[in-house]
């Protein structure tokens, strides 16, 4: 049951990232749960553990973490995207 729970949480805060920076995370409720745990550990490594903990989660390291990586992916889906763009035409 902890497994599920944790998954929730990283989905949830995956979407609030993506809620915030206004970028949808790709990969839909998986790539939100992927977002979460990521984010949580990218927070931890920058912010360390503290506030409240929900799920296993120290919930504002890991929405800030989250928030970052979901602005690099979404920076380098962006050059990406544009990459291609310009590839077509040339």
């Amino acid at each position: 049951m902890e497994i599920i729970w944790m998954l929730i949480v990283g989905g949830i805060i995956g979407w609030l990232a993506g809620l915030i920076t206004g970028s949808d995370v790709p990969g839909g409720i998986i790539g939100n749960i992927i977002a979460g745990f990521m984010g949580a550990w990218l927070g931890g490594l920058i912010l360390g553990d503290w506030g409240p903990v929900v799920g296993g989660f120290a919930i504002i390291p890991a929405i800030i973490g989250s928030i970052i990586l979901v602005l690099v992916v979404s920076f380098i889906l962006r050059k990406m995207g544009q990459k291609n763009y310009h590839g077509h035409h040339a």
